[in-house]
């Protein structure tokens, strides 16, 4: 499969806006473990490829235990893997990722405000604003994945 336009070249300005708002990630207070959990399972959930790819890699790059990464999209079923905090955040964004059916439910937003602080709740819904919005382009422009 061939891929299609390069948004970064085709509108340079849209995807300069688009790095701003990935250049935020990197000075919010989530650590970027979390984040990488984030992307990646917005990601699995939206089967982007290019996108899993990259997270998957920056996750490992960053120490995540592979065992983690293999079973995200049952974490469910592998709670004890997961800390509290990681399964709310997890919550979160299958939510919001899945907004059509019911979006960020109030008993997940609960959950959330027992553990994070309000500035760490919009952190954590702006991790999966980003990579939703960068899903999408991923797989419209049918971005390659990595060769090695």
């Amino acid at each position: 499969m061939s891929n299609r336009l390069n948004i970064a070249k085709t509108d340079a300005a849209a995807y300069k806006a688009m790095l701003g708002l990935a250049n935020y990630l990197q000075n919010i207070s989530l650590t970027h473990t979390w984040q990488e959990l984030i992307k990646i399972r917005a990601s699995q959930i939206n089967g982007c490829a290019h996108c899993l790819d990259l997270h998957t890699r920056d996750a490992v790059k960053l120490g995540e235990n592979p065992q983690r990464i293999y079973l995200l999209n049952a974490w469910r079923e592998a709670l004890e893997l997961y800390s509290f905090e990681e399964q709310v955040i997890l919550e979160i964004t299958e939510e919001m990722t899945l907004i059509n059916r019911k979006g960020l439910s109030e008993e997940t937003y609960y959950k959330a405000k027992q553990l994070f602080t309000e500035k760490q709740i919009a952190e954590i819904i702006m991790t999966a604003v980003i990579i939703n919005a960068y899903n999408r382009i991923g797989i419209s422009t049918l971005m390659p994945i990595s060769k090695g």
